[in-house]
């Protein structure tokens, strides 16, 4: 006799997002594996005393979201500390600075998100805005990329004497309160949480992501406290999410001495990819590029080309995956060219974080690699006529930014994220599947397979997540409204109802 399901969902619309795609009306699971997919008939003979039923009312269940590309700790940050993501201009960032002042005693005064192409001003905050806010003690706003910061003057004298010179922007010889890359690392570091401080910053992020369907994370940390909060969380069984943690390249040595290995750890939290980056980002005219930009030169490395080929090749020997940001089109190519020094860099999965722009002989070379793209298409929403990108890198590149459908044309794992920026799927499904250029465009299908199986294939995990199945980890989340049955541009303001992470709930919307 066939022990009862402890939970089912029965009277939906279940897409397992398998090759093809299968629709059926129910599924079963028991200690959280799923035991059985099928009709709602079929499943309700695997009902007993005890099961938990949920009656989806015709509801859309997918395979739950995996955020490919995250920072858990910075989305902490940002519920918890001052959020200046959708600031109207450059008052109002510094009136929730200030708010965040007034609600804190001591310290730093950290903002996060502020995004300026979408102030008329369309200028970084400067040491000058940033002085208003507190004359004495030090305050960061962080831009939405987190390669950008700006200063004010208590910060900036603290930590000049740290920042790689190259690295301050100024104006007139004078710092303008502006800095990146290596400059705002030093920040970073100096702003970084204990554990103790970090466990509700990560439990916030943790509990936003659920509400928003997302069922496992590839966290990528640098000298952050976030992995012992993330085992602490585990060993309490209170974590609820599937942690896959990336560490920056200067934990490699200490990664190498403890044993550890891409893949090692518990169900929940293990150890994922060795990043690096090689340049910066679009925002800060930091990526590297063949051509310059509108406005500026042509980027800079963050990591040498051959500093990068050193430690690829150490930690691909040591048995890590490889992961590195790559966003101009001379990164990527370099990138490239260092993989080609792996034994088998398919096998091995390693990833471009990102590859923004590309060429049509990048784009080959990727195919021909079997390298997963980890990609963020929430990005497109600088795309747009106007955007960031135009004015970066003016119209005709912009069209060869984020070329999700020849990617996947060519055979390529795409994998979604979202840098946070924002962290929602549904926003990154609909900036896909809206996407202003035919070769950046997705079906709504494929673009919720790179948020689910290329999720999963990029962590190692396609053999227990990513589609609904028998035999598959009960990772789930329950749509209001079908992707496929609103208008595209409605895809974002669908409802997440219920998130289920190894068969239990751990999110349920409210009534």
């Amino acid at each position: 006799m066939t022990d009862p399901a402890g939970l089912v969902l029965t009277n939906g619309r279940i897409h397992s997002l398998t090759e093809p795609d299968e629709i059926h009306g129910a599924v079963a699971i028991r200690d959280g594996e799923i035991i059985r997919v099928g009709s709602s008939y079929e499943i309700d003979f695997l009902r007993g005393a005890r099961t938990n039923v949920l009656d989806l009312d015709g509801a859309v269940v997918l395979p739950g979201f995996i955020d490919a590309h995250t920072h858990l700790e910075q989305l902490g940050r940002r519920l918890v500390q001052a959020d200046l993501s959708g600031t109207d201009d450059i008052a109002d960032a510094i009136d929730r600075l200030t708010e965040e002042r007034e609600r804190t005693d001591a310290g730093w005064i950290c903002g996060y998100g502020y995004d300026e192409t979408e102030w008329d001003e369309r200028r970084r905050l400067t040491m000058a805005d940033l002085d208003q806010v507190s004359a004495d003690r030090p305050v960061v706003a962080f831009r939405e990329d987190l390669h950008t910061g700006s200063l004010n003057s208590v910060a900036f004298d603290q930590f000049a004497a740290e920042f790689p010179e190259h690295d301050v922007h100024r104006e007139n010889g004078d710092p303008t309160g502006v800095v990146v890359e290596e400059a705002l690392n030093v920040i970073h570091e100096a702003t970084t949480p204990n554990a103790t401080a970090m466990r509700p910053l990560i439990e916030a992020a943790r509990d936003r992501a659920h509400e928003l369907g997302i069922t496992g994370v590839h966290d990528f940390v640098r000298n952050s406290t976030a992995p012992q909060v993330y085992r602490a969380l585990d060993l309490a069984d209170d974590l609820g999410l599937r942690v896959r943690i990336n560490y920056w390249s200067d934990h490699l040595d200490a990664l190498m001495e403890l044993g550890e290995r891409t893949n090692y750890g518990s169900e929940f939290v293990q150890t994922g990819a060795i990043k690096s980056f090689a340049d910066g980002s679009f925002g800060g005219r930091t990526a590297k590029l063949s051509e310059p930009y509108e406005d500026g030169d042509t980027g800079q490395w963050v990591t040498a080309p051959s500093e990068l080929a050193g430690l690829i090749e150490r930690a691909d020997a040591n048995g890590f995956q490889y992961a590195v940001h790559a966003i101009g089109d001379v990164a990527i190519e370099t990138v490239l060219e260092r993989f080609e020094g792996t034994d088998d860099p398919a096998v091995a999965r390693h990833r471009i974080e990102h590859g923004e722009l590309l060429t049509a002989e990048l784009l080959d070379a990727i195919a021909q690699s079997g390298v997963v793209v980890s990609a963020q298409p929430n990005f497109l929403k600088w795309a747009r006529e106007g955007g960031l990108y135009e004015d970066c890198l003016g119209v005709d590149r912009t069209g060869r930014t984020n070329q999700f459908r020849r990617l996947l044309d060519a055979g390529v794992v795409l994998a979604f994220g979202s840098d946070c920026m924002p962290m929602d799927p549904l926003f990154g499904v609909q900036q896909a599947v809206t996407a202003p250029h035919e070769r950046q465009r997705l079906t709504v299908t494929e673009a919720l397979r790179a948020y689910t199986t290329g999720g999963a294939y990029a962590g190692f995990a396609e053999d227990r997540l990513g589609t609904i199945k028998a035999g598959k980890r009960a990772d789930l989340v329950v749509l209001d409204e079908s992707p496929w049955a609103v208008p595209e541009a409605a895809i974002a303001d669908i409802a997440v109802t219920h998130t289920i992470v190894d068969g239990t709930v751990v999110f349920e919307q409210e009534r």
